[in-house]
């Protein structure tokens, strides 16, 4: 095959790529170390992301991606470059066309520094989608029918919630309250309540391993290191699930809070639809413990987590890139 055609979740944490006819075959965190005097880039992905808070001065861990918008173009590009290289996309003849997933709601400014990092990294022509159309479709969810479909897609730096009816999002809100907010959150209670000094990596542990955000939730504890703020010496501490949910309370409710503006904002016929299909979940933040229950008892409708919903985006794209030529200028402007 002369080319081929890539589709890209482009994400504030992971970026996932699906190569047409292979399917998902990268999905590595969005970081890239690079020394700070010669900004020569040492590491891309997963190997950058073990060098995150652990790194000597002159070695600088970049996360390029902040709010699921670029916040560094010209790291962002080096990122795309390296992990196109590494599907193979310079062993190819011509250049790809590539799908990139955005998130609902962006700016054209924004539209127009995703498309171009995406050309310089060697694109022969770039599609842009909307991230909660593509996890819906990622998701198994039939969104050409005349029926009302739900998404709640929370990833690493923002969630999109949207309502889809023949084919296209009929209402939708994006915020900035994904992932990083409960990791910030989560530091952030710890060191008002303990006095004690915690890094990302630990916070996102103790979201993935004892989080929860329902009473009716995991009861779980943990052992935890940090800095001690009064002493400055490192200091270990017992935290436990209930403090999570205590931490996490106000952006889970950032986000209770958008999913209902959505539905308030949706035509009743369509809201009838989900009452009766339920509201998906997908993204990574869909697999905090509880999420599912506390939608469900705010929003007053069936509330089911995705099949594999970290992937959900980037399989979204698999599909939609065997559907190009239908998706039509709207896609390409």
């Amino acid at each position: 095959m002369l080319s081929k055609d890539i589709g890209i979740d482009l994400g504030t944490a992971n970026v996932s790529i699906h190569v047409k006819g292979k399917g998902v075959v990268l999905d590595e965190p969005s970081v890239v170390a690079i020394e700070s005097d010669t900004k020569k880039v040492l590491a891309v992905g997963e190997e950058a992301h073990r060098m995150v808070g652990r790194t000597p001065g002159n070695i600088i861990a970049i996360r390029p991606l902040r709010d699921g918008v670029i916040a560094d173009f010209e790291i962002t590009e080096i990122m795309l470059k390296a992990f196109i290289d590494r599907v193979e996309g310079r062993k190819w003849f011509s250049r790809p066309r590539i799908l990139i997933c955005a998130p609902a709601n962006i700016t054209s400014v924004e539209q127009k520094a995703i498309r171009e990092a995406a050309e310089r990294s060697g694109a022969k022509e770039v599609y842009l989608e909307e991230e909660p159309k593509a996890a819906a479709i990622g998701a198994g969810m039939d969104i050409f029918q005349p029926s009302g479909n739900m998404v709640v897609d929370i990833g690493g730096g923002t969630t999109d919630v949207a309502v889809l009816s023949m084919g296209d999002v009929v209402t939708a809100s994006s915020i900035k309250v994904a992932g990083d907010k409960f990791d910030a959150a989560i530091m952030k209670y710890i060191k008002d309540k303990y006095r004690l000094l915690i890094g990302e990596r630990t916070s996102e542990e103790i979201k993935i391993k004892i989080g929860t955000v329902h009473e009716g939730g995991r009861r779980e504890e943990i052992d935890i290191r940090g800095r001690d703020m009064v002493s400055g010496l490192p200091l270990t501490l017992t935290i436990h699930s209930d403090e999570i949910r205590e931490a996490l309370w106000d952006p889970v409710m950032s986000i209770v809070s958008a999913a209902k503006t959505v539905l308030e904002r949706t035509p009743p016929e369509l809201s009838a639809d989900i009452i009766d299909r339920g509201v998906i979940l997908t993204g990574g933040g869909a697999l905090l413990d509880g999420l599912d229950a506390l939608l469900s008892s705010e929003l007053k409708v069936p509330v089911l987590i995705a099949e594999d919903p970290m992937h959900c985006v980037v399989k979204g794209t698999g599909i939609l890139l065997d559907n190009l030529d239908k998706l039509g200028k709207k896609a390409r402007l």
